[in-house]
């Protein structure tokens, strides 16, 4: 048997006095360096997260761009070890097929946009997964001010510009002219280009409308409203045939276009229209600690991003994490776990 070690109350008071002093200066000096080590850890308690990953976005005359050029400055402030950097595409499809190719990490998409590329079965499709629910496109259909077209039902045997190949907007599209008794491939010339290039045939009378899916306002039909005469032609008449669809129109919904999105061209009058949400959408592989910062930036950097893309002020915390038809990522539901009061 080894001797019985004696408390230190059982040590003489002199002797249990100089073991006390060393031991309570090591004690002092380690919770010294846990304080510094906290206080120099990011928000979240975690290390900040480094390396390089890619978001890709749209085309750079479209909100998808300009939102996740503002995105990247706020997270270079969040998670200044982290390269960021920003691919362009035609739109959700486009950027669906990025992410599962592992060309970007990150990327926007419509709800309905995600919805039909998994019921395709395309590559990759089932590994979605959701970091928020972001703000809303809103369908805008634009013609010359003197148009004769009230209502997409008007569209027939005329040029129209119905977004790029891969693109939410030509999804939407084709929805809407089916919901207005109209075949994509007959009873319209439809013209696939994006909104980079759309306004312009618009002005030099190479299209007689044209068809745009984006967050309130958009940088190109802004443009096109100062320099040529146009209207917004209101496409809520189609919601009841949309919603008769079933299935991924129940991603849609009516909504009113705000009489100061584009003021010249609404002459003060809101118009009505179909509304789809877009989501910031990764893959189940993706890093969980990655993907939780990522939420949160997107989460906090409301209000900044919103003073210069009116559209990001609807992201919300109660709303964000309303992602159907994709389930959450693990790392974002960790962060809204978090945040919940």
């Amino acid at each position: 048997m080894f001797p019985a070690i004696p408390s230190l109350s059982a040590l003489p008071r002199r002797l249990a006095g100089a073991l006390r002093r060393p031991l309570s200066a090591t004690l002092c000096a380690v919770a010294a360096l846990a304080l510094l080590a906290w206080w120099l850890l990011p928000l979240g308690g975690a290390p900040s997260p480094r390396g390089t990953v890619t978001l890709a976005t749209g085309v750079p005359t479209g909100v998808y761009a300009r939102y996740g050029e503002l995105l990247r400055q706020d997270l270079a402030r969040d998670m200044p070890q982290l390269d960021v950097r920003l691919t362009r595409s035609e739109g959700s499809i486009d950027n669906l097929r990025q992410l599962t190719s592992g060309r970007a990490e990150f990327t926007i998409a419509t709800a309905d946009a995600v919805a039909a590329y998994q019921e395709r079965g395309e590559a990759g499709g089932r590994s979605l997964r959701a970091c928020a629910r972001l703000y809303d496109d809103y369908m805008q259909l634009v013609v010359p001010e003197g148009s004769r077209v009230r209502s997409a039902k008007d569209l027939s045997g005329l040029r129209v510009g119905v977004g790029a190949n891969g693109s939410g907007v030509q999804l939407i599209t084709r929805r809407l002219l089916a919901a207005a008794g109209l075949d994509f491939a007959r009873d319209i010339h439809p013209v696939r280009v994006g909104i980079d290039t759309m306004p312009t045939l618009l002005r030099h009378g190479k299209l007689d409308a044209f068809f745009w899916s984006g967050g309130l306002p958009t940088t190109a039909v802004q443009h096109l409203e100062a320099r040529f005469p146009v209207r917004l032609v209101q496409l809520g008449d189609l919601a009841a045939a949309l919603h008769r669809q079933g299935g991924k129109a129940r991603y849609y919904r009516e909504a009113v276009m705000p009489a100061d999105a584009y003021p010249r061209a609404q002459h003060g009058q809101g118009v009505k229209t179909i509304a789809v949400a877009n989501l910031l959408v990764t893959t189940d592989r993706e890093d969980a600690a990655l993907t939780e910062a990522m939420t949160r930036t997107v989460i906090r950097s409301r209000d900044a991003i919103g003073e210069e893309v009116h559209a990001a002020q609807k992201v919300d915390l109660r709303t964000a994490v309303f992602t159907d038809p994709l389930a959450l990522h693990r790392g974002a539901r960790r962060y809204y776990v978090s945040e919940k009061p």
